[in-house]
């Protein structure tokens, strides 16, 4: 496909979604969808006009994938409600963890036992495809920062933390494969991969994103009025903390959520908001710090605000570049009944059984419980942490192996999610206001 022909396509798609926005709300069908049948059409599948290598195009894959999931975790942490307390937080907190791990463990061996993987491999491969993924599931997501849907606001911090907590088992299972540095006994793995590395991305996210939310206050509050380009600002500090994260050997992708979240507690804190954002601000633009009111009513500008909807435009426009690449990856004979069973097993059996591990003992409600059991989106971060293992030294016969299993897993779950979503949704909405009837 020549360049000519990539404008069409791409700039057609664009202006699709912009026409059809209203449409696409009512069916019952995601966007990502109708990415992917694009990639499909003009791929191998189907009229092989273009084809996309992702073994040999893994390092432009892995750098798109990156910012894709760094731009979608820094819009997650600035809608994060405030304050943070624990108790709301425990919940994400014992999935992007407890859950995690049982995620991994149970791929593993089903890749171990079942598909005659290497044990590394199987580790590998059970971490890549553990983390629920930030740029797809935004139908399941908060919607902005006033947004106290429990629901959503599970959702979206479990997948803000785990794109970082998945990190720790894919340097395990390449570790098992001789591909990264263990210890003895795996004592280096505990303590730099798991220990600083989660510890230090934390506290560079907190330090940084926390800092960053003084300073524009200072500066918008000193005279004459200091003007601030919020967009820059956001993204300065995306690029200053996983900058500085991967040069300390810390979880770049933990410490940009956690910048996010930082930022803007910090913010509201300087307002003196004493309280969180309205559950239903009357229009997006107030809910998002923006405002053409008069200036006497006009909310506080905030640098997390006022970024936000920029940052949301990057988000779907990486969305829909990455998912027709994706389409474009597939042949026919990709989709093979090994691929197929562990993505049913995945969705089936591993993660319900990691959500209900990990929330033993909580009090989250059933219903909830089930709908974060099912709606464990993969997606973008999957293929990032695939690209980054074949960055490093994957073996190509395995790497082959692992392409194939982890796009046909994303690709169904891109399908099974993207048309369950919305009539799950609206269930689980109707079950909701039906107990809260009197």
């Amino acid at each position: 496909m020549n360049n000519a022909l990539w404008f069409l396509l791409v700039g057609g798609l664009l202006l699709a979604r912009g026409l059809t926005s209203s449409i696409l709300k009512r069916l019952p069908v995601t966007p990502a969808i109708i990415y992917l049948a694009a990639g499909l059409l003009v791929g191998p599948t189907v009229l092989n006009v273009f084809h996309f290598n992702p073994l040999k195009q893994s390092a432009l894959l892995e750098v798109l994938t990156e910012v894709a999931v760094l731009i979608s975790l820094f819009s997650a942490g600035v809608k994060m409600p405030v304050p943070v307390s624990f108790a709301r937080w425990r919940t994400p907190m014992l999935l992007a963890t407890v859950s995690m791990a049982v995620s991994v463990g149970m791929v593993a061996a089903f890749a171990y036992y079942l598909l005659g993987l290497p044990l590394g491999a199987g580790v590998l491969l059970g971490a890549i495809l553990a983390p629920t993924d930030p740029v797809l599931a935004t139908d399941v997501q908060i919607r902005h920062p006033g947004d106290r849907d429990q629901l959503r606001f599970t959702l979206t911090c479990e997948a803000g933390m785990n794109d970082g907590s998945a990190f720790p088992f894919v340097v395990l299972g390449m570790g098992l494969l001789g591909l990264h540095e263990l210890g003895e006994f795996g004592v280096r793995w505990a303590l730099v991969d798991v220990l600083w590395a989660t510890a230090a991305g934390i506290a560079i996210g907190v330090i940084s994103g926390a800092a960053l939310a003084r300073l524009g206050w200072k500066l918008r509050g000193a005279p004459p009025e200091h003007q601030l380009m919020d967009d820059f600002l956001g993204l300065g500090l995306i690029g200053v903390v996983y900058g500085l994260s991967v040069l300390v050997d810390a979880w770049g992708f933990l410490a940009v959520f956690f910048a996010a979240v930082a930022l803007r507690q910090t913010e509201v804190k300087l307002a003196g908001a004493g309280q969180d954002y309205p559950e239903r601000p009357p229009t997006d633009s107030i809910e998002l710090g923006i405002s053409n009111a008069s200036p006497a009513n006009e909310p506080t500008p905030t640098v997390s605000g006022r970024s936000l909807i920029f940052k949301e435009h990057l988000e779907r426009l990486s969305e829909l570049i990455l998912i027709l690449l994706l389409g474009g990856t597939l042949f026919l004979d990709s989709w093979s009944w090994r691929a197929a069973g562990l993505a049913l097993f995945l969705f089936m059996v591993a993660r319900p059984v990691s959500v209900l591990a990990g929330l033993l003992g909580t009090r989250t409600s059933w219903p909830i419980r089930g709908m974060v059991g099912w709606f464990g989106v993969r997606g973008i971060g999957s293929l990032y942490y695939l690209m980054y293992a074949i960055q490093h030294g994957l073996p190509e016969k395995l790497a082959l192996e692992l392409i194939q299993l982890t796009l046909i897993t994303v690709s169904l779950s891109i399908l099974v999610h993207g048309t369950s979503v919305k009539p799950l949704m609206s269930r689980f909405w109707r079950h909701r206001k039906h107990l809260q009837t009197p």
